[in-house]
């Protein structure tokens, strides 16, 4: 949450001449509700089973695509299986988080953050920290880099 997944996701597809997906994205066009609407009506247990359906039908896609996954996708052992299994190079965006926390309380569709950004970020770190490290293939450090310099580390040989 706030490393610039969909940002970097979108140059790289560009780049890349490939479709962009964004996970987040297709949760709310299949359910015609904003993530946040989805949090603040059903909780977080009713918005994971549609972060993995559009994870899984992002990885299925006949054409190579650039997907910017949600931060959550690797609660789920299932996702994590499937991030090894049928992703080609997975990335971890790794930032501090102390960026992390002013990235993403400027923007208004975060509700795992409303009430303690900075107590919240911190739990999700040590929550996430080794299961993003288990099905990265490359983990890119973004604090001192632009959006264009981490697409120019993904695509290095």
């Amino acid at each position: 949450m706030g490393s610039g997944k969909s940002t970097v996701g979108r140059l790289l597809a560009a780049r890349l001449h490939r479709p962009f997906l964004d996970s987040d994205e297709m949760v709310e066009a299949r359910t015609g509700r904003t993530v946040r609407e989805i949090f603040e009506a059903d909780g977080e247990a009713a918005y994971r089973p549609l972060e993995t359906e559009a994870l899984l039908d992002a990885l299925a896609t006949p054409e190579p695509a650039v997907i910017a996954a949600a931060g959550g996708v690797v609660l789920s052992p299932v996702n994590r299986d499937a991030l090894r299994r049928g992703a080609g190079k997975v990335v971890w965006l790794r930032a501090s988080p102390a960026l992390l926390v002013d990235r993403a309380v400027r923007q208004d569709h975060r509700p795992l953050l409303e009430q303690d950004p900075e107590g919240t970020m911190a739990r999700m770190a040590a929550d996430r920290t080794e299961l993003y490290a288990e099905v990265a293939g490359e983990v890119i450090d973004i604090d001192d880099l632009t959006p264009a310099q981490v697409a120019d580390r993904v695509v290095a040989p």
